[in-house]
């Protein structure tokens, strides 16, 4: 890992968050158009939103001074039923986290995934964390102590 100062995202991070998230969907063989695709527009004004929600939302990213946001990682609480397992009424969901291709392998998104973890645990009521992994991620994730659930996720479009 290099020394980097990960920094929690501000409502003027919107479009990094966007630009970021491009990346990683490019990366998992989504076709993310170019830069006046129309989910720009809409995540961005998603981003900008949640930005808004700081007990709901967090976003942890990493400046290069010539560059910008070069990484970062995502997540949110919502609320889920307790179980068995898990007592509590809130869940934490894990998400965009992505690298700039010139940055990647230096431990960036890592130090931004623990900013993550770090702000569920002493800033919320989160039981659990979840997340989707890429096969460039699943590393990353185990080696943090995420474990593979039981069941897989399934998924059903209604537009």
């Amino acid at each position: 890992m290099i020394d980097c100062q990960v920094r929690r995202a501000k409502p003027d991070d919107a479009d990094a968050l966007v630009r970021l998230r491009g990346l990683m969907l490019a990366a998992m063989g989504n076709d993310v158009g170019g830069p006046d695709a129309p989910w720009r527009a809409v995540a961005r004004q998603w981003f900008a939103e949640q930005l808004a929600a700081p007990e709901t939302f967090a976003a942890y990213v990493v400046d290069d001074p010539a560059v910008g946001v070069i990484a970062g990682a995502a997540g949110n609480v919502y609320v889920h039923p307790p179980g068995p397992k898990d007592l509590s009424a809130l869940r934490g969901h894990l998400y965009n986290v992505s690298t700039e291709p010139d940055f990647r392998r230096r431990g960036l998104a890592r130090a931004c995934v623990v900013a993550l973890l770090d702000w569920f645990r002493d800033e919320t009521a989160v039981g659990q964390v979840e997340l989707h992994a890429s096969d460039d991620g699943i590393d990353l994730y185990r080696a943090l102590g995420f474990i593979e659930a039981n069941y897989p996720t399934m998924r059903f479009r209604l537009s």
